[in-house]
């Protein structure tokens, strides 16, 4: 049996309640409405941006897959450039049928257009098809983006404050000298 051509095109306002429900495990948890503002903006800026592009795949004529290019930079520090394919999704109903090899073509066409050798994208860890598709078009994992809400990390350090002080803002390193100081005259009274 052979595969439905897939066509790649830019994504339109007409779109965007198909994005979103592609794209809902990779949106801000919101309620649908405001889902569906992210979207409707993110798809208008890229319409009028050229370093950055939504688009969908369509198999038969109903859209199948998405995802968001960026031009943009490998790391603040490594400012190599690089085109990022971000949420690149197929609707698991059209999944092996070419979908996201249609769209990851795409986006390496987006990146010669731009003349940038790199493209970066990412998917979930225990996302094994998704992984195994992305290892066979050459993609490696070069490290693990790992997300934890500020308090918990705030709560895990409770006890640890004082062992590393940053320095934010205008902090005096007195206060830390003093802060280390009395410590040790805690600890010294403890043991004596």
């Amino acid at each position: 049996m052979a595969r439905s051509p897939v066509t790649v095109r830019a994504a339109g306002p007409g779109d965007v309640a198909t994005i979103r429900e592609l794209w809902e495990g990779a949106l801000r948890r919101a309620p649908i409405d405001e889902q569906l503002t992210d979207v409707a903006t993110v798809v208008a800026q890229s319409a009028a941006s050229d370093t950055q592009a939504v688009i969908v795949a369509e198999h038969d004529g109903q859209v199948a897959g998405a995802a968001f290019l960026l031009c943009s930079i490998m790391t603040p520090l490594n400012r190599e450039p690089v085109v990022l394919v971000v949420a690149p999704h197929v609707f698991p109903s059209f999944q092996r049928r070419g979908v996201g090899t249609a769209l990851m073509d795409a986006a390496a066409r987006y990146a010669e257009q731009h003349g940038i050798a790199h493209l970066v994208t990412a998917a979930g860890a225990d996302a094994r098809d998704s992984n195994r598709f992305l290892a066979r078009l050459a993609f490696s994992p070069v490290a693990i983006l790992r997300v934890a809400p500020t308090a918990t990390v705030r709560a895990k350090l409770g006890g640890r404050r004082g062992i590393a002080a940053v320095r934010l803002g205008g902090s005096s390193s007195r206060h830390i000298d003093r802060v280390l100081a009395a410590r040790r005259g805690r600890r010294e009274r403890v043991v004596g």
